[in-house]
C-alpha cells in the first residue's frame, strides 16, 4: 500500500511520484487508484489499487540491494546470446518489463557487453539508454546520492 509522497518505481517506466490517490467511477464501478507523475518525463499514469501487483507496482531498492546490483553488472563471464537482434531485443524488453531492476541491470550489462563485439540495432542503442536511465535514477535515489555520481561509477565499471 502506497501513500502520497511515495516514490514507486513502474515497470518500463521508472521512478515516479505518487501525487494522489482518487476514487472513479468506471462503467458503474467505483475504483480507487494511484495517480503517479514519472520523475523522468512528468508522465501522469493512473493505476488501480487493486491491481498493484499485477503491473508490478514497487518501492524502490533498499541501500543494501545496491550491492547486489553492482555485483550484477560487474560480472562479464556472461554467454551473449548470438541470436538475431529482433529476438534479443525482445528478449530485453520483457526483462525490463518485469520491473525488476535486477533484471534491468542484465540488459544494461548484456548490452554493454555486446557493443564491444559489434555495432547495437537502433533499437538496442535506444534500450541501452532506456536501461541506463533506469538504473542512474533507482540507484541514486536508493543512495541517496546525485544522479551524476551514479553515471561515474556505472562508466567506471564498465571503462
Amino acid at each position: 500500500m502506497f501513500k502520497v509522497g511515495d516514490l514507486a518505481v513502474y515497470p518500463a517506466h521508472g521512478v515516479g511520484l505518487i501525487e494522489r490517490i482518487e476514487t472513479q467511477e468506471i462503467s458503474g464501478c467505483r475504483q480507487d487508484f494511484y495517480v503517479m507523475r514519472i520523475l523522468e518525463n512528468d508522465m501522469i499514469i493512473m493505476i488501480p489499487t487493486n491491481n498493484v501487483e499485477n503491473v508490478g507496482l514497487r518501492e524502490i531498492i533498499e541501500h543494501a540491494e545496491v550491492a547486489t546490483l553492482y555485483s550484477i553488472l560487474e560480472k562479464r563471464d556472461v554467454p551473449i546470446d548470438n541470436q538475431t537482434w529482433n529476438r534479443r531485443y525482445r528478449e530485453y524488453m520483457d526483462k525490463i518489463k518485469t520491473g525488476s531492476v535486477f533484471e534491468v541491470a542484465e540488459v544494461y550489462r548484456d548490452l554493454l557487453i555486446l557493443k564491444i563485439e559489434k555495432d547495437l540495432s537502433f533499437g538496442e542503442r535506444k534500450m541501452l539508454d532506456t536501461a541506463r536511465n533506469l538504473l542512474v535514477k533507482e540507484i541514486s535515489l536508493a543512495k541517496k546520492v546525485g544522479e551524476e555520481q551514479v553515471e561515474k561509477e556505472l562508466d567506471k565499471m564498465f571503462a
